[in-house]
């Protein structure tokens, strides 16, 4: 009964991911962390057969290089157990090179240097333990600083993680230690759960190596012991003065909203009640401007009690009182500005008719759904490269290489250069479209539109972002991660331009994604700067706003999606306009904002 009542105590420890994936030395790319979703054997296992592989189940494809012997280990809690690691599809297994004991309770353990194939990694080992035997013996599963871990910070609470409920009472300061070499560190012990807690009576000494030691005095609820001294590394940091690392709004950034609240992010943990409304300041001119300040993880926030003022320059300041869990201050102050948004300034893209404009290299639809709401298309080439379409504004209608299975509907005029139907005539109004699209696209530019704030990345999907200007600082933006919300907060005037040097992707081949308006939005105000090509939904579907002008073309969906049915199409509430390639689209509707 005692067995079975244990058995029922037994605790995953899978750690589930919830926040953002561990940076270590590289870039996340796709927001997506791996984990561990299957163990075999599970956690807690009894009689497991001596002749079982070892095998755990991530979430994702992982990068092979980093799955191996140091990575992925099995003991049997005194020492390692010889095996082949090998990986296939997304699962990992561990072939020992001689059967498993009787009787015996082992430990897996996968690493933290295991990553997937765009580097990111697992956020904490994932520990599990199992039994060829009737019972599991109780052991350590896991610790807190992990062995050999560097930079520990000096107020750090050391625990460990047994892998089933211990008996409290023999979990003390006799029993659980932590030594600076030969001398004792003063603290005292807590247990909960199945974790015990070394608080250290005052702050580590910076630069040194600390042993921590579970003694086989502790004990489980039957009294079974573990079977042997557990003991652990690992090396505090050193007094590093914390920097601030970024800060939202960027330096210098313009179009900052009026309710902006402004954060800072530092390089450590900082201590809380440094971080005030004396050293976190935010000033207009001399006027200090009054604002409740907060501080969470490595973030100060600073929320202003009122609306800034429009189109003016606000100075924010981290003062020296600011400063980490170990009381070291910032070296300097740290001071940047920005200026908020001008809401009464109007929409660049006044003047400018065209929904669809093919640069010199025309303009291409597949499928009957196609349909040009509001405002007409055009290109500087021959008419001729226009394929796909029929010009409802003409009297009669005028038809553009359309074809059973592909006539695309214009209602606001399709204009071209000869030959017939585009004339002379047509080919002056696209002329002078493009000239429009040339000045608003530089007007929108880095240079004429500087300092705009990276939020996400270069990825918008599943961001909510206020009226500004934003600039990919690797000059790609992408929406695949979810769908990008613009709030524009009440404000109809409220403007976004968003700055992609090089490239645009909207969705993936995949799944489409949608830009969504709120706050009273409007899709005329909302512009894409992009300095190659824009590739929208290539899955179809989705909803795209604003206007995108892209230097060498704009692709909407894609032609596996040729027969797509009504409501199912990709649909564009803005502009497509290509400086000088094509602009291509299938089964696409878009509704041209009135300027």
């Amino acid at each position: 009964m005692k067995t079975k009542k244990l058995l029922l105590t037994f605790a995953i420890l899978f750690i589930a991911l919830v926040t953002g994936c561990a940076k270590d030395d590289f870039q996340e790319i796709d927001g997506v962390c791996p984990v561990v979703t299957i163990t075999a054997p599970t956690n807690g296992a009894t009689n497991v057969p001596l002749d079982q592989l070892i095998s755990v189940t991530f979430n994702e494809e992982m990068n092979p290089e980093t799955i191996n012997e140091s990575s992925f280990t099995l003991s049997n809690g005194t020492s390692q157990i010889p095996g082949v690691v090998t990986y296939v599809g997304t699962t990992a297994t561990i072939t020992p090179s001689a059967l498993l004991a009787p009787n015996t309770t082992y430990t897996a353990r996968i690493a933290r240097t295991v990553k997937d194939l765009t580097g990111n990694a697992l956020q904490t080992e994932t520990i599990w333990t199992f039994s060829t035997g009737l019972t599991v013996t109780p052991m350590v599963a896991s610790t807190d600083p992990e062995d050999k871990t560097n930079n520990v910070v000096l107020n750090k609470l050391v625990s460990v993680t047994f892998n089933m409920p211990m008996k409290a009472s023999t979990i003390t300061e006799s029993t659980y230690t932590l030594k600076q070499g030969t001398t004792a560190v003063s603290g005292t012990v807590t247990y909960s759960g199945s974790t015990a807690t070394f608080i250290p009576a005052a702050p580590l000494t910076a630069n040194t190596v600390y042993t921590a030691t579970i003694s086989k005095a502790v004990t489980n609820l039957d009294n079974t012991a573990i079977i042997a001294d557990y003991v652990w590394q690992f090396t505090t940091g050193a007094l590093v003065a914390p920097t601030v690392t970024s800060t939202d709004p960027i330096n210098m950034s313009t179009g900052i909203s009026i309710n902006k609240t402004i954060t800072a992010n530092f390089s450590m943990i900082m201590d809380p009640l440094t971080i005030n409304g004396t050293t976190f300041t935010l000033k207009q001119g001399t006027t200090t401007i009054a604002g409740a300040v907060s501080y969470s993880g490595t973030t100060a926030t600073f929320n202003p009690t009122s609306d800034l003022l429009e189109n003016t320059l606000y100075t924010a300041t981290i003062s020296i009182g600011a400063k980490n869990v170990a009381g070291v201050a910032l070296a300097n102050d740290y001071v940047w500005s920005f200026t908020t948004l001008d809401i009464n300034t109007p929409a660049p893209a006044a003047g400018l008719f065209f929904g669809v404009f093919g640069g010199n290299a025309g303009i291409t639809n597949q499928g009957l759904n196609t349909r040009i709401n509001n405002g007409g298309i055009g290109t500087t080439a021959a008419s001729t490269l226009v394929t796909g379409f029929t010009d409802k504004l003409a009297s009669p209608n005028e038809f553009y290489d359309v074809t059973p299975l592909n006539n695309g509907l214009v209602f606001g005029g399709i204009f071209t250069a000869a030959p017939a139907p585009g004339n002379a005539t047509k080919a002056q109004i696209a002329l002078d479209g493009l000239n429009a699209a040339r000045d608003l696209y530089n007007s929108i530019s880095p240079a004429s539109k500087p300092g705009g704030s990276d939020q996400g990345s270069g990825e918008l999907g599943a961001l909510t972002l206020a009226p500004g200007t934003y600039k990919s600082a690797s000059g790609s933006y992408k929406i695949t991660n979810g769908d990008l919300t613009l709030d524009a907060q009440g404000n109809p005037n409220a403007v976004w331009y968003f700055q992609a040097e090089s490239s645009l992707t909207v969705g993936s081949p995949a799944a489409s994604r949608s830009v969504k308006l709120i706050g009273g939005a409007l899709a005329k105000n909302v512009y894409w700067y992009v300095g190659s090509s824009a590739v929208i939904n290539y899955a179809g579907g989705g909803v795209m706003v604003g206007n995108i002008i892209a230097e060498e073309g704009v692709t909407l969906s894609s032609p596996a999606n040729s027969t797509t049915l009504v409501g199912q199409e990709t649909v564009l509430n803005g502009r497509a306009i290509s400086l000088i390639s094509s602009v291509t689209m299938v089964n696409t509707i878009i509704n041209i904002p009135s300027n």
